[in-house]
């Protein structure tokens, strides 16, 4: 665990630092990241070992509440933000409340502007579903020399504009085990093989929960069936109310034992003084 000061210049511990995530490269070891998108999906990481994360910006309190020493990257989706001067502002709050590193997929002046001022900058190459509107729809990239060479291109630009670390999604295996020793870009590899500084997968993809596409994409690898669970669990649960509303519409419900009687006695004590009740003002 390595002591440091996080952006706000507070006293932290992290189980990675930027340094050490450069240091990746060559070393023969490779980290896993996934993206818990609410607490309990946070703890099952940090008790599962997970090394990485990357979460919604709104999570980073909860996340230095639950993960307090874990790497974690925060950011922005392309349409959040109209204005460079706006994305640079939610920078520099997310990584006041605690990330380590910011996303962005806005221009390389944007990345470079946040670089220069020590904000450890990820970006994306490879597939990019947000801009998949552009090139024909979601498809793997990098399966033609050419391609392989404008992305590797599109990457060392990104490295001389300061960007710190890129996701890597459904890039050809054997373009980035070509260019990850050849850029100082820490890489994490989402379908795109083996050679990325680390390996990251979504959450519900690795637990085996529903997909948001019709059919999960090829990269995504169940290694749980937590979906069989939330069946269950769906199933149950409508069982429980069909059950609650036949027993109320056949005028069973509320069970005698569920129910609050009046201490010996009282019920008529009651009943005489109602019957015996006048109003005190007309």
């Amino acid at each position: 665990m390595k002591r440091i000061y996080d952006f706000s210049r507070n006293p932290a511990k992290r189980n990675y630092t930027v340094a050490d995530l450069k240091a990746l490269k060559g070393s023969g070891r490779t980290l896993s990241m996934a993206n818990p998108a609410n607490n309990d999906e946070l703890r099952a990481c940090v008790d599962a070992g997970i090394d990485l994360l990357v979460v919604g910006a709104d999570q980073m309190e909860d996340v230095r509440r639950i993960a307090p020493t874990h790497f974690t990257g925060a950011g922005s989706t392309w349409a959040q933000f109209g204005s460079d001067d706006e994305i640079v502002a939610h920078a520099y709050e997310t990584m006041r409340n605690g990330a380590d590193m910011y996303y962005t997929l806005r221009s390389l002046d944007v990345m470079e502007r946040m670089a220069k001022d020590g904000i450890p900058v990820q970006s994306h190459i490879g597939l990019i579903p947000t801009f998949s509107h552009h090139c024909g729809g979601l498809r793997a990239w990098g399966r033609t020399a050419d391609e392989a060479m404008k992305v590797y291109e599109t990457l060392k630009r990104m490295e001389d504009v300061g960007v710190f670390a890129v996701e890597v999604e459904c890039l050809a295996e054997e373009v980035l085990a070509a260019v990850n020793t050849k850029t100082t870009v820490v890489t994490f590899s989402l379908g795109s093989g083996k050679a990325g500084d680390a390996i990251f997968s979504f959450v519900a993809d690795i637990c085996g929960e529903a997909s948001e596409e019709d059919k999960p994409p090829k990269h995504a690898y169940a290694f749980g069936n937590v979906g069989r669970l939330h069946k269950q669990i769906h199933d149950e649960r409508v069982d429980a109310l069909s059950q609650f509303h036949t027993e109320v519409t056949a005028r069973n419900f509320p069970y005698s034992e569920t129910n609050i009687g009046m201490r010996e006695g009282e019920h008529n004590k009651f009943l005489e003084a109602l019957d015996k009740w006048t109003p005190t003002h007309q």
